[in-house]
């Protein structure tokens, strides 16, 4: 089972959809930035954080990229 397809059957499990290839393309965009910004443990928790508090993804990127700039270096 590749990763869109495991997604796809976790998604059906919580009674949502899938993301679209574009919505999967800035969540992975947002954890990228979590985790250079930081550590990688702010990968799946900032992602965690944006659904929590019902932030769309592209929202949630550019306010990870306010709060430390993909230039920042990381720490661990």
């Amino acid at each position: 089972m590749n990763a869109r397809e495991w997604l796809a059957a976790y998604a059906q499990q919580l009674g949502t959809e899938a993301p679209t290839k574009e919505e999967l393309q800035v969540v992975l965009e947002l954890a990228a930035q979590a985790a250079h910004s930081s550590e990688r443990i702010a990968a799946p928790v900032a992602c965690w954080l944006a659904a929590r508090a019902g932030v769309a993804p592209r929202e949630a990127l550019a306010i990870a990229g306010r709060v430390a700039p993909s230039d920042a270096s990381p720490r661990g």
